[in-house]
């Protein structure tokens, strides 16, 4: 039987650990282990990880979630390396049906899905219905991007690829980037859409677009070093890249509105392309209208943080050394 290692990074993670080691500890897989690579932690992680019989512990210094990965991946002496993460819980069968998912030898890497652990929330359940609409797009077995929240890579691939970036500091852009590198490697990536672990989504608005402004602003090195990629992976598709264009022309008019009020009425114009496209894909995704009302909202708030940071990261990772 395959050996699979599941590994998990977490930062200050005491309010989430204990459930997410107890899930993993009930896997129906039994030949496994489990490593913890703590980042730095000055919460009680360290103690509540130390307490489980059998799981790897590992402490770093605080370098980020990449780095922590390849930490852990080092010291993994599976043939399949699992990754989530320490606010994640897996499914009983969840390593069983990774494992399981390498069928053929073209197959280097397997994502799996979301399930929700938070459904009390309203945010936490908007952002998870946005995420689920997003995973029912793929509707086949190959994709070209995986979360590292839920992901299995066989280690020959992952050593050969180099891992994961550890110059992506933030939890963002790192797990796109790796799977990037892992299909240039001639590889493919399956979808096993009934692996699940269940995710504490976000559940303030302020939080929620502070994690968004980050991914934009790591997307613009990952299109740097994978441009092919800037036009979608699966995951990401047009409504990303029109909101993007539809903020960045927004703000180009309000410039110019303040010179010339004429332009007023261009920049109500485009404001008002940007909340329609919200709110029809808010209905699109959620059943209730008032919870569409809200998310297209959230969303309207989402496209200026995204759109400011990658044009914040152009600069920074294009137009400078």
């Amino acid at each position: 039987m395959v050996k699979a290692s599941v590994i998990i990074p977490v930062f200050n993670g005491e309010k989430t650990i204990r459930p997410a080691l107890e899930a993993l500890l009930a896997q129906t897989y039994p030949h496994q282990e489990i490593i913890v690579v703590d980042d730095g932690s000055t919460d009680r992680t360290g103690e509540i990880v130390r307490g489980f019989n059998g799981v790897i512990y590992i402490l770093q210094q605080n370098a980020g979630p990449a780095t922590a990965r390849n930490a852990g991946a080092r010291q993994a002496r599976g043939e399949i390396i699992c990754f989530t993460d320490a606010d994640c819980l897996a499914h009983p069968d969840w390593v069983e049906r990774l494992v399981r998912a390498f069928g053929s030898e073209e197959i280097g890497a397997v994502a799996g899905s979301y399930g929700i652990a938070n459904n009390e929330n309203l945010l936490a359940r908007c952002v998870h219905e946005e995420i689920v609409y997003r995973h029912e797009k793929f509707l086949k077995d190959f994709v070209r991007a995986f979360g590292s929240y839920n992901c299995a890579i066989k280690k020959k691939v992952f050593d050969g690829v180099g891992g994961f970036d550890e110059r992506y500091r933030g939890a963002s852009g790192e797990d796109n980037d790796l799977s990037y590198k892992i299909l240039k490697s001639g590889q493919k990536i399956f979808f096993e859409k009934a692996a699940l672990v269940d995710h504490y989504h976000p559940t303030q608005l302020e939080n929620y677009l502070r994690s968004q402004f980050q991914h934009g602003f790591w997307r613009a090195k990952m299109y740097r070093d994978h441009p092919g990629m800037s036009t979608g992976d699966d995951y990401t598709f047009w409504k990303d890249m029109v909101e993007v264009v539809l903020v960045l022309g927004i703000m180009s008019a309000l410039v110019v509105a303040l010179a010339a009020p004429a332009f007023m009425i261009f920049l109500i114009g485009l404001l008002g392309v940007l909340l329609l496209l919200e709110f029809f894909f808010a209905v699109a995704i959620l059943k209730k209208p008032s919870d569409a009302i809200y998310f297209a909202w959230v969303m309207f708030l989402r496209s200026f943080a995204r759109s400011f940071a990658f044009a914040a990261g152009l600069l920074r990772f294009i137009f400078s050394k």
